[in-house]
């Protein structure tokens, strides 16, 4: 079984079902599809909270995230499965991630939130991982 840790803002996305992936960066083990995930907020502190009882992994599929500071929403190309998405494919994804912004309002730091789920996406991105070009896999989960 494999644990993933999320900032505390996302959790209530997680448990009203309406975020169900996350996009990781490679490492030595992931999570397959048919085995549990275990997912977590505060993980290896005290204040470590289980988000939800563990959902089923469902995909774990290849992405690639392109970042550009030139443009405003932050985020310049995403290719899921070797497909790239077009601009409304990407707002929406954004929305699916956990970022939009009326969710996020009053959880996540006022810095962080954008006009668009594309653009906080685009600035929770650009904090979090250096570079402008970003290869992982994005896991997903059941929805309970």
């Amino acid at each position: 079984m494999v644990a993933y840790s999320f900032k505390t803002y996302f959790a209530p996305q997680i448990e009203d079902g309406s975020k169900r992936h996350t996009i990781r960066g490679h490492r030595r083990r992931h999570a397959h599809v048919g085995e549990a995930v275990q997912l977590f907020t505060g993980m290896r502190t005290r204040n470590c909270k289980k988000i939800i009882p563990d959902p089923v992994c469902v995909a774990v599929l290849p992405i690639l995230i392109m970042s550009c500071d030139l443009i405003e929403p932050g985020l310049a190309y995403i290719q899921i499965d070797g497909r790239p998405l077009n601009r409304d494919e990407i707002e929406a994804f954004a929305v699916s991630d956990g970022f939009d912004p009326a969710r996020l309002q009053g959880l996540a730091p006022a810095k962080l939130i954008g006009k668009s789920a594309r653009e906080t996406m685009g600035r929770f991105w650009a904090a979090e991982n250096p570079g402008t070009t970003f290869h992982g896999v994005i896991i997903q989960w059941e929805g309970h």
